[in-house]
């Protein structure tokens, strides 16, 4: 399922940056060299696009046509100003629910939480510029269409974000296995944000340190840990009962 746009081309691709295209990812080839190479990657380098280095094999899977060394993809959605997404949510008539997803690395884990926090009412999600899953065709796909109800916002780091919301009144909430705190000896009841790490390494260690507060999710079996969208359906889901 290809929703995504893929342009081509290092010139294109230049193009497409300098019109104000919010482009996902770029895949560079590896070994490029050039004057337009160094101007594409310092062009990437200064609007904070998510790029990857790759062999050749990589670039002809993804097109076939003359990629130049470079392929693009455009996402498929509008990224929504930080901002203005916290300013309107207070003043909203609902108690702000924001989720923040700390580079969260699968698509199709992306997808089922974009859709979760959809049916939950967030109030928006929030996730960093590099490091994270993309939003393409399979994220469409698992998300159900969710992905175009809900405001995404990019920010540089997570903990932009967390100061973003603290500083606004808005509490902040980490899902973390080295939590002492039950999920439900946290509560959700008032303005809240609900950080989510990634699959394999959580929530990075220095967004822990600035949060205010932690809960983890009681864990009766041998398995230690729980897929990370299904752990983030069952914390927006004890915000929902609780706000209830």
């Amino acid at each position: 399922m290809k929703n995504e746009t893929t342009i081509f081309g290092i010139r294109a691709i230049i193009e497409a940056v300098k019109s104000g295209k919010t482009i996902d990812k770029v895949f560079i080839q590896k070994g490029l060299r050039g004057d337009l190479f160094q101007e594409l990657e310092h062009l990437l380098r200064s609007e904070g696009i998510n790029s990857s280095y790759v062999p050749i094999e990589k670039l002809n899977r993804l097109t076939k046509g003359n990629h130049q060394g470079a392929v693009a993809h455009i996402s498929p959605i509008k990224f929504h100003n930080i901002d203005d997404l916290v300013l309107n949510s207070i003043e909203s008539d609902k108690t702000p629910l924001f989720l923040l997803l700390d580079q969260l690395s699968d698509v199709r884990n992306f997808g089922a939480i974009v859709r979760t926090a959809e049916c939950t009412g967030v109030s928006g999600i929030i996730i960093q510029k590099k490091g994270g899953a993309p939003i393409n065709g399979d994220t469409i796909k698992t998300s159900a269409g969710a992905i175009f109800k809900i405001p995404i916002c990019k920010v540089d780091h997570i903990k932009d974000a967390v100061f973003h919301m603290q500083s606004s009144g808005i509490k902040v909430v980490a899902a973390t296995e080295k939590a002492t705190d039950l999920i439900y000896d946290v509560s959700f009841k008032e303005p809240c944000a609900i950080i989510m790490g990634s699959e394999g390494k959580g929530i990075n260690p220095s967004v822990l340190k600035i949060v205010d507060n932690k809960a983890k999710l009681p864990i009766l079996g041998e398995i230690e840990s729980l897929n990370v969208s299904v752990a983030c359906g069952a914390f927006l889901y004890e915000a929902v009962r609780q706000r209830c």
